[in-house]
């Protein structure tokens, strides 16, 4: 097979001198011989052969138009997109009459090595030269218009293969990180035959590290897991499972959670509403863990991307179709939410793309829609499917499944560094444990992240049962974290990444003090300008929360007591927290709350936590102060 294009090549030179046109009524037996093999050989799908065996028959007879033709439609099959234009243009040379049966095949050659103009020719010729119409041809020629424009503006696109440590001779894809980008969970299909998952880490020098099976009771010995998606803290997994002896249908979505100890307990049937006795795969998991996404087969529409949320009772809710900026009339797959919660990435064939299934991305709206579908261009994507994508924290480094030129056998994962325009949010996150202050115990309690500006919740979730959390930060937003157990006085803590990027994580332990009269809570998220009294809107969410609080322990007495640094003097910065703390509780009032349970007092700069000597201890002097002084 590696001797052919030489010899296509002295077949071509020779054939204006020597070959007459051919077809397989008047080739010699022996050519029709080896072109019956390859028709065998193409209906058992066993491609390569089919090519050694129409090799043999234009051997035997150069001006041999079917075995061109044939071999034009073989060459594309296997992705061989140079090959198969050298044997379509043998056919044209040979008899442009017979070169129709072949065209469809020779445009998408064309496509194949980004000659879309070219392909959009040959396509419109095969329209405007048939008798009847070709709902095929149609769409490439839908899809060469679109790409011959696109593709003249072509995007950064350097994939780097991952190497020896994760890629084999066998097929890897369906790649998927934990937020620290310290774990790399895969799907390898050994053999060929069994879809295991396989795990990789970084070492010191942040290189991944040989790739071993995860094991039971992920793996099975006798049935096939695949299209894994792991969390962002890495503490669950799901994944797909076809034919399992509890499935409810062809596939189902299955899940397990890691213990404290870091085993895995035996997998899970997600069961109603998730599963069906139709098609369900692809499952993504949203870095709060509060929402699902996955692919179902439809009646209507062929594949659509559906989503759940997972209600207070534990249970997973109705799925939902994500709506007509997702969905098409075609295939939707593959669908993949980023660490920032915002960006989504998926695969399609309905929306305007460059032939096969197109990379797309969309971004969440303020009203929680989904925007436009985004093409992410030539050549992320080509005539070729392409699918399961997959972005880092960073957002930047974006993996996927390819059978490039370098592939160590079959498909194998490959990183590029991802152009601006399609990139999400740099994600960062905040991780730690909850716990009772007086008696150390861990607790499950409540976390939300809202966004100061517009004062929208970016996450709900619950610390495990040690206590532990994760919370994602993209950047480029001012943040509230509120941490709340019944019981207890909340906690609240600042995260500013609207100016100050950082570029670490972030670690807290956080202490809920229970509610009695020693219980004292720093307002981190009630903000004033200089030398202002007056509250400014990002405080809206901090106070409603400490409405809240109050309005379920109707008892609770409070003080809110202001706090300034030592710059000015002492009587302006007495009265400007008097004033501050007042305000404090007018906005409570407002909300409802009685005045005789709200007290108002100003300390100024008489109770300084921290050193005034900085700009650091200064910021932490300004504070507000939430004290308990009945129960």
């Amino acid at each position: 097979m590696a001797k052919f294009p030489l010899l296509l090549s002295c077949l071509v030179i020779c054939l204006g001198v020597h070959a007459q046109v051919v077809t397989y009524d008047n080739a010699k037996k022996k050519a029709q011989k080896s072109f019956d093999n390859a028709q065998l050989a193409v209906s058992e799908y066993k491609t390569e052969d089919a090519i050694l065996y129409l090799q043999e028959a234009v051997k035997a007879e150069p001006g041999f138009t079917d075995a061109y033709g044939q071999m034009t439609i073989s060459y594309v099959e296997l992705k061989k997109y140079k090959e198969a234009i050298s044997s379509f243009e043998t056919l044209k040379r040979l008899d442009t009459n017979s070169t129709r049966p072949a065209m469809i095949a020779y445009s998408r050659a064309l496509a194949g090595v980004g000659r879309f103009s070219d392909a959009l020719a040959a396509i419109n010729e095969y329209i405007a030269t048939g008798k009847t119409k070709s709902l095929k041809a149609e769409a490439l020629q839908t899809a060469y218009t679109f790409a011959a424009k696109e593709a003249a503006h072509p995007v950064p696109f350097v994939p780097k293969n991952l190497g020896d440590n994760i890629n084999t001779k066998d097929a890897e894809y369906f790649p998927s990180l934990t937020i620290d980008n310290q774990m790399l969970v895969f799907t390898r299909r050994v053999a060929g035959k069994n879809e295991d998952f396989y795990v990789s880490e970084r070492d010191d020098s942040m290189h991944w590290k040989k790739a071993y099976n995860m094991g039971a009771p992920i793996n099975s010995s006798g049935f096939n897991e695949g299209a894994q998606n792991i969390s962002q803290d890495g503490n669950m997994l799901v994944f797909t499972g076809c034919d399992f002896p509890n499935g409810r249908g062809s596939c189902d979505i299955y899940f397990a959670i890691k213990t404290e100890e870091g085993l895995w307990v035996e997998p899970m049937n997600m069961g109603n509403p998730i599963n069906t006795r139709d098609w369900e795969s692809q499952p993504c998991l949203s870095p709060d863990k509060q929402t699902l996404y996955f692919a179902r087969e439809t009646p209507d529409n062929e594949t659509d991307i559906f989503m759940s949320q997972l209600q207070p009772n534990g249970r997973w809710g109705t799925p939902e179709r994500l709506g007509p900026n997702i969905n098409t009339s075609g295939r939707e797959t593959t669908p993949f939410i980023h660490a920032d919660n915002q960006t989504l990435y998926f695969a399609s064939n309905g929306h305007p793309g460059f032939g096969g299934m197109d990379l797309f991305y969309s971004r969440r709206q303020p009203d929680g829609s989904w925007g436009p579908a985004m093409n992410m261009g030539y050549p992320i994507n080509t005539v070729d499917e392409e699918a399961s994508l997959v972005v880092a924290a960073d957002g930047k480094t974006a993996y996927y499944a390819s059978d490039r030129a370098d592939s160590r056998g079959q498909l194998d994962i490959y990183s590029f560094e991802l152009y601006p325009e399609a990139r999400p949010l740099k994600t960062l996150y905040v991780r730690g444990f909850v716990y009772d202050k007086k008696s150390n115990k861990r607790l499950v309690a409540n976390i939300e992240l809202i966004d100061l500006k517009t004062s929208t919740t970016m996450a709900t979730i619950k610390s495990d049962l040690l206590g532990n959390y994760l919370v994602p930060l993209p950047v480029g937003r001012d943040y509230a974290l509120n941490v709340s157990r019944k019981g207890y006085l909340f906690y609240s803590e600042n995260f500013s990444l609207n100016i100050n990027e950082k570029d670490t994580a972030f670690y807290r332990e956080i202490p809920l003090q229970p509610l009695d009269t020693s219980a004292i809570l720093v307002l981190h998220n009630v903000f004033f300008d200089s030398k202002q009294f007056m509250l400014k809107p990002e405080s809206g969410a901090e106070l409603d929360r400490l409405a809240i609080l109050m309005t379920e322990n109707p008892s609770i007495e409070v003080e809110i007591g202001g706090h300034t640094d030592n710059v000015g003097n002492d009587q302006d910065n007495m009265l400007l927290s008097e004033r501050r703390a007042n305000a404090v509780v007018q906005y409570l009032i407002n909300k409802g709350i009685a005045s005789n349970r709200l007290e108002a007092k100003g300390y100024g700069e008489s109770m300084p936590v921290a050193d005034n000597g900085t700009a650091d201890g200064r910021a932490q002097n300004r504070r507000t102060v939430c004290k308990i002084i009945k129960l």
